[in-house]
């Protein structure tokens, strides 16, 4: 059976969250980074998903 698309969130993937403890958390799961470094980011960068994912990779090496 197809997806219903009158069923959707509006959950914005490209997004993390920074107010919301458990995305950061998992950001910085995702990441390889401590959940202090992923706050550090999200204050710097804003909350743009592909940013802070460049961000983190340079964080790490």
């Amino acid at each position: 059976m197809a997806d219903d698309k009158s069923k959707q969130d509006n959950r914005d993937r490209s997004q993390v969250a920074g107010g919301e403890e458990y995305e950061v958390r998992h950001f910085a799961e995702q990441n390889g980074i401590s959940i202090e470094q992923a706050e550090q980011l999200i204050s710097r960068h804003g909350n743009n998903r592909e940013e802070l994912e460049r961000a983190a990779r340079q964080m790490k090496g």
